[in-house]
Formats: C-alpha cells, sequence, structure tokens
C-alpha cells in the first residue's frame, strides 16, 4: 500500500527508569531528510540520560582525508546531502555526530556518560585533522548567509579580492578620494553603521565592496546575505543573523558587515508600503534596539538615483557612509583607456563618459554571443 504525504512514521525512544530520564517522539514526513533522522539519533541517549554530557566543536580547514571519528568507533548512519556529509557513530559511552561541508569546514558534537569522556572523543577527533590555510594576499574570508530548508545557513569560503591600491583608478576622482577615506578606516573610528553605495550598474559598487572587505580583514568579518527579502521578513532569520557568534576574548571579538545586494525595494521612498517590516527591521537593525551592543554594520548597494530613496534611510547620523557610484567621465574614461590600452586602438568616450564595465570589456577584448531576432511585417505594423 502506498503512503499519502499525511502519513507519518513516528521513531519513539524509550527512556530507561532514572530519575532525570525523558521519553522522546521523532514525527517523520516526507518533508524530512536522512540528516533529520541522524540530528535525532544522535540526541536520543542525551534525552533519555543515558549519556547527559554534550560537547560541540567547530572546525575550518578541514583535510580531506581527515577521519573526524576515532578508530574504534561503529557507523551507524551516513547521509550525502546539500554539499554536507552527516555521520552517526557510537563507541563506549559515546556518540559523535559529525556534520562535514564541501566547504573544508566542519561541525562534531559528542554526547557521552561524562564530560570529560566526551571532551577526550572530542580531541581525538580534532587531533592532526586541520591545515593551515596557505597565505594568499588576494583571498579574504567571505560568509553568505541564507535560509534554507534546516533554518538559517551560514558558510564560509574564500574569495578574491584586489586591494585598493590596485583599483582606485576605476573610479571618478571624488568617488575614489571618498572610497579611499572609508578603506582606511578602523573599528575606533565607526560612527554610523550603514555604508549605501548608489548609482547605474556597472560601475563598480561590488568590487569596492570586495576591496573594502581585505582592506577591513583584520578588524571585521564580511558576510553576504543571498536572500535579503526573506532576512527582513522573517524574524528569526534576522536574530539569527544579527546575534551572530559571541565570543567573551575581546582580543578575538570582530565587527560584522552584513551585504545586502540590489536591494532597491527595501531602500526606496515606497519601502514601507512594498515591502511593509522590513524597512522599519533594517533601520531598528542598524541604530535601533536590535542593533545595540552589536557590532554589526550593513552595506547597501543600489540602483537607485538618491532622490528616489527612502529620507529614514539616508538620514544625517545613519549612515557610516554614503557613496555614488558613478560612470567615468569622458575625461576620465580617455585617461583610464590610455592607461590601460597603451598602444592599442581605443574607442572614443562620448559626452556621458563610460561604466567600468563597458571600460573593461574593450580592455579584456571580451565579445558577447548574441542574436538579434530579423523584424517580421507584423513587428513593423502598427494598430489603429
Amino acid at each position: 500500500m502506498t503512503s499519502t504525504p499525511q502519513e507519518r512514521l513516528k521513531l519513539v525512544g524509550r527512556a530507561e527508569p532514572a530519575a532525570a530520564a525523558l521519553t522522546w517522539a521523532m514525527n517523520l514526513d516526507d518533508s524530512d531528510s536522512p540528516r533529520d533522522v541522524i540530528d535525532a539519533l544522535a540526541l536520543a541517549l542525551y534525552v533519555s540520560g543515558e549519556q547527559p554530557h554534550a560537547v560541540s566543536l567547530e572546525l575550518e580547514h578541514v583535510k580531506p582525508d581527515a577521519p573526524l571519528c576515532p578508530d574504534d568507533a561503529r557507523v551507524l548512519r551516513t547521509s550525502d546531502d546539500d554539499g554536507m556529509r552527516a555521520t552517526l557513530s557510537v563507541g563506549d559511552g559515546w556518540t559523535l555526530r559529525v556534520i562535514r561541508r564541501t566547504n573544508g569546514t566542519a561541525v562534531l558534537t559528542v554526547c557521552a556518560i561524562t564530560e570529560a569522556l566526551a571532551r577526550d572523543v572530542l580531541a581525538i577527533c580534532a587531533a592532526d585533522a586541520t591545515v593551515e590555510p596557505e597565505s594568499d594576499a588576494s583571498q579574504v574570508s567571505m560568509g553568505f548567509w541564507h535560509s534554507g530548508a534546516h533554518g538559517p545557513q551560514r558558510r564560509e569560503r574564500p574569495i578574491t579580492a584586489a586591494s585598493w591600491s590596485e583599483i582606485h583608478g576605476n573610479y571618478g576622482t571624488d568617488i575614489s578620494a571618498a572610497m579611499q577615506r572609508l578603506m582606511a578606516l578602523r573599528a575606533d573610528d565607526v560612527t554610523g553603521r550603514l555604508l549605501l553605495l548608489h548609482g547605474p550598474p556597472g560601475t563598480g559598487k561590488t568590487s569596492a565592496l570586495r576591496a573594502l572587505a581585505r582592506e577591513w580583514a583584520e578588524w571585521c568579518q564580511v558576510d553576504c546575505i543571498l536572500d535579503p527579502e526573506v532576512l527582513f521578513s522573517n524574524p528569526g532569520y534576522l536574530m539569527e543573523v544579527a546575534i551572530g557568534v559571541d565570543t567573551y576574548d575581546e582580543s578575538k571579538r570582530r565587527w560584522r558587515l552584513l551585504v545586502l545586494e540590489d536591494c532597491d525595494e527595501l531602500i526606496r521612498g515606497s519601502a514601507k508600503e512594498s515591502t511593509g517590516q522590513g524597512l522599519s527591521r533594517l533601520l531598528n537593525l542598524t541604530d535601533g534596539m536590535l542593533g545595540q551592543g552589536r557590532d554589526v554594520l550593513v552595506a547597501i548597494t543600489t540602483n537607485e538615483n538618491l532622490s528616489r530613496l527612502h529620507p529614514a534611510v539616508i538620514r544625517p547620523g545613519r549612515c557610516l557612509a554614503q557613496l555614488e557610484v558613478g560612470r567615468l567621465s569622458p575625461e576620465e574614461a580617455t585617461a583610464w583607456l590610455n592607461r590601460e590600452l597603451a598602444d592599442r586602438p581605443k574607442p572614443v568616450a562620448g559626452p556621458e563618459g563610460m561604466t567600468l564595465a563597458e571600460l573593461i570589456e574593450f580592455r579584456d577584448e571580451r565579445s558577447r554571443i548574441q542574436a538579434t531576432p530579423t523584424p517580421s511585417a507584423s513587428d513593423t505594423v502598427g494598430y489603429l
């Protein structure tokens, strides 16, 4: 007999009679994954009280061949799903769940009969499991947030970023000088919490943010929000991102810069009517109750003209930086072409100048694949 989506499978764990014992049940349906089962089974003996001590550890730069498991462990379950491998293993008095990601990070959780045993198992798993990354000045660590089937998820990976000294010539004189001031800021210099970069597409807003991530790497972690419309419509997701990871070691505490790209709907003048609470929650994150005590900055890129932005976004005191990144003027574009192309043939910059994307396309001799359909007779006939 085939099952329907409404039918559910229930796994029930019964605890041995004990003073602090609990029973547990997990309901499964077709929306659950094998990893959900591993997550539940990993906590079964912790819930029952048989293994009442749990300790977790996060690892970065994990070696591909690192076992992350004691030699005498017995593997009960494995799962490969959505770029993550989950493993459930057991040993004498302990249970180990390992979530291993393709980006070289892993989360280990051990439940054991004593806390000392749990920590010993973790130590064995972590021994010689990681490697120091090769030093590359052009690489900077960036986090990527999205809300998935298992709630808010953050993945960290290195990205390539040019230094500001390498790209400052890609911007007009005025905006380059303003960006230079921004790049030179340090934690003690922070006043406002909002960075606003606005201007036409292809003018280098994203390139500037990558350079900023590199220049601020010592004191600020940059995270890109892949689904900002979901972030500000889901309070739980927003809290997870805003709170981040606390540390009591002040020497290791860093600011965080949340990057929201192309958020025109969120900050334009009609945002309150079109996005509901999205604008209010953004403002609350930057200088409201939610942002108090959190070392969080928010960078927004938009193609909107300044005159169309919501006045609450650009009011004095809220913005750390408000930068209009525009086209290079005819003179600036010509100077860029002379510098980059040397003796090669050069286009003539029109009266409106050129965008950085147009200049780079010509410099790198990129040719796009395109086809323009031939107009048919019906396309040229008008209607009365």
